[in-house]
């Protein structure tokens, strides 16, 4: 795996980590007024495993097509066909402006369940689980993730680490927020309203930033395998 990929999944992770489940609810846990550790941790622990969980599962599945339909990343119609999806998925990023208003929806009732003097372990699991479930599908970096860590052919050693860190990277910025909240929370509280409600505004704008990215991957792959790359350089 070469380190513009590596690049390329540091980068998705660190996107993947702004999300809902990854980010803004453990922020309006911390803004809570008493933040149990534990809790906050097995939360994140949640979202972590399942994230983890579900990789291993597309990516055993998708060596198991690749293994059915040998040959057919090869095609070149394939290829072209990525290609187009690539530069579809670029071009459309740029209809998210963020400027688009919303009313209060899933993420509220999160909020209000995770702000309550009520909430218990089995319920930071259970939400965890939601959570993650309810985004895994709509997270487009963590599935193009999954698709450029299944295309390197590392060994089942290899590809497992990735995974891991990738996770890992996924629910740092959240662990990162938690220790500064513990150490100094009169100081930090004010910054983190400011994340979450900019993160609450700028959601779009964070969707059109996650096709940007999947597109561009997307095509730079189709561009290596078609040998555009080369003709480019050999051309010029």
């Amino acid at each position: 795996m070469d380190l513009l990929t590596l690049a390329g999944l540091a980068g998705l992770a660190l996107i993947d980590s702004t999300s809902i489940g990854t980010l803004v609810i453990p922020i309006w846990m911390l803004l809570a007024p008493k933040v149990r550790a534990s809790r906050f941790l097995i939360y994140l622990a949640t979202v972590a495993i399942f994230y983890a969980l579900v990789g291993v599962v597309l990516v055993l599945g998708a060596e198991a097509a690749s293994t059915a339909l040998a040959g057919l990343s090869d095609a070149t119609w394939v290829n072209w066909a990525q290609l187009a999806i690539g530069v579809a998925l670029f071009a459309y990023s740029f209809r998210f402006d963020g400027k688009r208003k919303r009313g209060p929806g899933r993420a509220d009732r999160w909020k209000a369940r995770l702000t309550g003097e009520n909430a218990t372990v089995p319920a930071m699991i259970g939400l965890g689980l939601g959570a993650a479930a309810l985004e895994v599908a709509t997270m487009l970096p963590y599935l193009a993730a999954v698709g450029l860590i299944t295309t390197a052919g590392l060994p089942v050693a290899g590809w497992l680490t990735v995974l891991g860190a990738y996770v890992v990277v996924m629910v740092l910025p959240a662990l990162l927020l938690g220790a500064v909240r513990a150490l100094a929370r009169h100081h930090v509280e004010p910054l983190l309203t400011r994340v979450s409600a900019w993160f609450a505004k700028h959601s779009d704008s964070t969707l059109g930033w996650v096709l940007g990215i999947a597109g561009f991957l997307l095509a730079r792959d189709a561009l290596l395998r078609l040998g555009l790359f080369d003709q480019w350089i050999n051309n010029g």
